[in-house]
């Protein structure tokens, strides 16, 4: 089975944000998607590790950032390469406004925005489906959206060849973030501890 066949799929990328107490944060996420328009509804998928997890299903009020082809990889380390329990994501960062829903959007590296208000919630193993009515919307510039594809051959910087470590152990890195991990076998259980991704998505180097 090629694992890799799942990157076909149409996947966008958008940065998800929310507030809880008075605190902002956000994380990456590549599923979001329209799925009626009377009402005018979409489903978020955010995996159930993530803070802005929490804050969602707390505040039950998002705002889904769509990321353009014109964002760089400092706006994905941003907000997925660290936790927003431990990190304050929006510390020294000025590209992003408040919207009338009183959470913030990305204004830079990104096309438009969608706020939501949450009206169910699917646990759905590793990730909560978030269901949502649209409350407002807008369009930021008319650069492209960027694909999951397009990020992977465009944005994310290619990693180094390593193949084995100085005493011969074998590396295993993610495809997603470029996290690696050390050991002959790597276990089924594993989740980076950068992006949260399973270790289906990890590969020999």
């Amino acid at each position: 089975m090629d694992k890799k066949a799942m990157y076909k799929l149409s996947y966008g990328l958008f940065v998800v944000t929310s507030s809880l107490d008075g605190r902002d944060n956000g994380c990456i996420t590549n599923t979001a998607i329209q799925i009626t328009t009377e009402p005018n509804q979409i489903v978020l998928a955010v995996n159930k590790q993530n803070y802005t997890h929490d804050m969602i299903k707390a505040s039950k009020k998002i705002n889904i950032s769509v990321i353009s082809e014109k964002a760089n990889f400092d706006l994905f380390k941003r907000f997925g390469f660290a936790s927003g329990r431990d990190t304050d994501k929006f510390a020294g960062f000025d590209s992003w406004k408040r919207s009338a829903n009183g959470l913030a959007y990305i204004t830079e590296g990104t096309n438009a925005y969608i706020s939501a208000e949450v009206t169910a919630a699917v646990d759905s193993g590793s990730h909560t489906l978030f269901f949502a009515t649209v409350t407002d919307m807008e369009v930021l510039s008319d650069d492209k959206s960027a694909t999951y594809e397009y990020y992977q051959k465009n944005i994310k910087p290619a990693p180094e060849a390593v193949g084995k470590t100085s005493d011969g152990k074998t590396i295993w890195r993610c495809r997603i973030c470029g996290y690696e991990y050390v050991g002959e076998e790597i276990p089924d259980d594993f989740i980076c501890p950068v992006c949260k991704h399973p270790a289906s998505d990890f590969e020999k180097v």
